[in-house]
């Protein structure tokens, strides 16, 4: 692996300019180790580039012309859909000719908006999640393209079986079953979190089962108020695994979901990060905030961030119902000792943490989006959750940009520590300090790989 790709985003920042798929060179025997070497603009302002996905993947093993030569990028907010040519050079990704799907293709033909998290089917299609409609109220659907033209083919599910709130789902065909998840209502969180929309219902809290084949939801997991906004889901990625884990970020806790003997689905929590009683912050109790999580590709190894508290963990998941913490670095956060919260009370550290420093910098806002290498032993992580969240909860991120960092990982026994000779520097960029999100591999890496 010696390439990585970032959305690069500009929305909610005092720069008008377009976002960006940025190139970043990650080979240490490289001249431009730790540099954007390419960087790709879109054609609109203020798209909100989130998450993105391959047309095609390990689902289509079976199909030699397939090559993951497309990017797909949705675009949370303004609900267009990009195809990127990562194929022709992929140290310099170009619009595809069929570069753009508008927003009026999803509203029309699907009555979705606010795409999310994009995954390659067997069948060569393409399939993204939703979580509004036109309007900004919630709505759980999904789009399918064509994997070859990336027209707007469809619904995926049935007419009337949308859920009421979508953000990540993750299929495992061996069992007909996708689960998905909940954020919230896009007009609800579209510039910012405001507690009082938890309490008046436009955050979610349940798991959504669906039938493979029918295109049904066939079942509804309540997580109730310890797994109020479940966000990144994640199966095992054995194909013949019947269960996974959910981060669920507003209580900081993982619920692992699995198949009973009864053939139905259910969930159960299995980590709790407990809040910190603080001054100086918004609110009187601090929660960790889990945003992303992910499983190395031998399902041995959890790992999560916790955006507010400042420190990705490490566990080992080889007991599923009991997962234990082997590994834990903090990167920046919330809690910082020469910051304006202090913590009153704390169940799990005696001091609050020091910044982090790398190369100079000093690293703002909090862990979030993760990926860890192929071979378990590089996980990367970056800084910003989404522009508006950003905004409101570290400005001082707006102002100087993310960050990508390297932790090295210990695959023996576990174990984190930062790589201090590896930073990415986006508050360097050409146009001015930029909010770098999720980061994707050419070759396929940990979130974007289903096998059947």
């Amino acid at each position: 692996m010696k390439i990585v790709y970032l959305p690069c985003i500009y929305r909610n920042t005092d720069i008008q300019k377009p976002d960006y798929l940025a190139t970043v060179d990650v080979n240490p025997q490289s001249p431009n180790f730790c540099k954007v070497i390419h960087r790709l603009p879109m054609p609109n302002l203020k798209d909100e580039l989130h998450h993105s996905g391959w047309n095609a993947c390990s689902s289509c093993y079976d199909d030699p012309s397939k090559r993951r030569n497309r990017l797909i990028l949705p675009s949370l907010i303004s609900s267009r859909i990009y195809v990127v040519d990562v194929g022709t050079d992929p140290r310099a990704p170009r619009l595809h000719k069929v570069h753009l799907i508008e927003p009026i293709d999803l509203f029309w033909k699907c009555g979705l908006a606010n795409p999310h998290t994009s995954h390659c089917l067997g069948s060569g299609q393409i399939m993204i999640s939703t979580m509004g409609d036109p309007s900004g109220n919630g709505k759980g659907g999904f789009v399918l393209l064509d994997g070859e033209t990336f027209e707007v083919i469809g619904n995926w599910e049935q007419p009337g079986e949308a859920a009421p709130f979508g953000y990540d789902f993750w299929y495992q065909p061996r069992h007909n079953v996708m689960i998905s998840t909940e954020w919230g209502a896009p007009k609800a969180l579209g510039n910012g979190f405001n507690p009082a929309d938890v309490r008046a219902g436009h955050y979610g809290q349940r798991l959504h089962v669906w039938d493979w084949t029918t295109h049904k939801r066939i079942q509804i997991l309540d997580l109730g108020e310890e797994g109020a906004i479940p966000l990144e889901i994640r199966f095992l990625h054995n194909p013949a695994a019947a269960e996974g884990f959910v981060g669920c970020a507003l209580q900081s806790t993982v619920f692992r979901f699995y198949k009973t003997p009864k053939g139905n689905w259910a969930a159960e929590k299995v980590i709790h990060i407990p809040g910190k009683k603080v001054k100086g912050w918004a609110l009187p109790e601090m929660p960790g905030l889990i945003t992303d999580i992910l499983i190395s590709l031998d399902d041995r190894f959890l790992y999560f961030s916790n955006w507010l508290h400042g420190d990705i963990r490490q566990y080992d998941i080889t007991d599923r119902r009991n997962p234990r913490m082997v590994g834990q670095v903090f990167l920046a956060g919330s809690i910082l000792k020469d910051g304006p919260v202090k913590v009153l009370e704390d169940k799990e550290l005696d001091s609050q943490p020091a910044p982090r420093i790398i190369k100079g910098k000093r690293v703002q806002g909090g862990p979030q989006m993760l990926q860890l290498s192929l071979d378990g032993k590089r996980l990367y992580v970056t800084t910003s959750l989404y522009s508006a969240w950003d905004k409101q909860f570290y400005p001082d991120l707006v102002k100087e940009g993310s960050v990508m960092m390297q932790i090295d990982v210990d695959t023996d026994k576990g174990g984190l520590k930062l790589n201090e000779n590896f930073l990415v520097d986006f508050g360097a960029e050409p146009d001015g300090p930029a909010l770098a999100h999720e980061l994707r591999y050419p070759g396929g890496d940990c979130t974007s790989d289903i096998w059947l």
